[in-house]
C-alpha cells in the first residue's frame, strides 16, 4: 500500500472525478431542508481499511486528543499534519468548491455580505493569514462504550460552515451502535434531533453551526451541533474532513 494513499495507485480515479459524479442537486436540497446530505459511496474498502491503518503512525499526525480529558465525551481522535495523505488532500480540494457554492447560497440567504472562495486553496490563505495555520482534517476512533457529545467544529474566527464526515468501517459487523448524530436548535422551539445512517465508505456533508431554514414567515437560522452515540461493541473509525484551518 503506497505510503501516501495515492488514489491513482490504488483506484485509477481521482477524487474530483468520483465527487463529479455525486447528485449534487439531491445533496444541496438535503442540506438546504434538513442540515445534512448524505454522498452515497465515496471510497472503496481498500482505501477505508488503509486511511483507518494510519491512526498507529503518530507521524501522520499533529495532535492526539482525547475525549474524556477534555469533557468531549470517550474515545479519541487524531489531527493530521501537512502534507495530508493523497487521498485525504484529493476529497478535501473536490468537495470544497461544490460546497462552496452552497455555503454561499446560505449566505445571501441569511442576508450576510460574507462570502467563501470557489477555491480551497484561497479558503486556507484566508484562514492562515487570520492566524489560523494548523490542518483540521481528523481521524476519530471509538471503542466499546466511546461516544462524541453534540459539538461544534469552529476553531476560530475564519470557518466554513459545511464539513464532510466519511464512514471507515462497516455498521454491524465491525461494530453496534455509534450512529452519526444531528441536532438543529430552532428559535423558540424545541430541537430537532437527526441520526444519519452511513455505510461503510459511504459520507455525508452537514452543517457545522449556523444554517439557513425555510419557515412560514420567511427564512431564519437554526443552530447545528453534530456527535457520535455510544459505541455499544468493536471499533468504529472515521474520516472528518474540516474545509478550515485552526488557530
Amino acid at each position: 500500500m503506497p505510503s501516501t494513499l495515492s488514489v491513482s495507485a490504488m483506484t485509477g480515479e481521482r477524487p474530483d472525478d468520483r465527487v463529479e459524479r455525486l447528485d449534487w442537486a439531491r445533496i444541496g436540497e438535503e442540506l438546504n431542508t434538513h442540515g445534512v446530505g448524505l454522498t452515497g459511496p465515496i471510497l472503496t474498502a481498500a482505501e477505508c481499511d488503509a486511511l483507518s491503518g494510519l491512526y498507529a503512525d503518530d507521524t501522520r499526525f499533529r495532535s492526539r486528543v482525547e475525549m474524556r480529558r477534555h469533557g468531549f465525551g470517550e474515545g479519541e481522535y487524531k489531527y493530521f499534519a501537512y502534507p495530508l495523505p493523497d487521498l485525504v488532500q484529493g476529497l478535501r480540494s473536490a468537495f470544497y468548491g461544490p460546497l462552496a457554492a452552497i455555503a454561499n447560497g446560505w449566505m445571501a440567504s441569511l442576508g450576510r455580505d460574507l462570502r467563501y472562495p470557489a477555491a480551497l486553496d484561497d479558503m486556507l490563505a484566508r484562514c492562515h493569514a487570520a492566524g489560523q495555520p494548523r490542518p483540521t482534517p481528523l481521524l476519530l476512533q471509538y471503542g466499546p462504550g466511546d461516544y462524541n457529545c453534540l459539538h461544534q467544529d469552529l476553531y476560530g474566527a475564519e470557518a466554513f460552515p459545511i464539513q464532510l464526515v466519511i464512514l471507515l468501517d462497516r455498521p454491524g459487523s465491525d461494530f453496534t451502535g455509534g450512529e452519526f448524530v444531528l441536532t438543529e436548535q430552532r428559535p423558540r422551539m424545541q430541537s430537532r434531533a437527526e441520526v444519519v445512517p452511513l455505510q461503510k465508505g459511504h459520507g455525508a456533508v452537514f452543517a457545522v453551526n449556523e444554517r439557513p431554514k425555510q419557515g412560514g414567515r420567511g427564512v431564519y437560522r437554526v443552530k447545528m451541533r453534530h456527535g457520535v452515540s455510544r459505541l455499544r461493541s468493536g471499533r468504529r473509525h472515521t474520516l472528518g474532513i474540516i474545509f478550515h484551518d485552526a488557530s
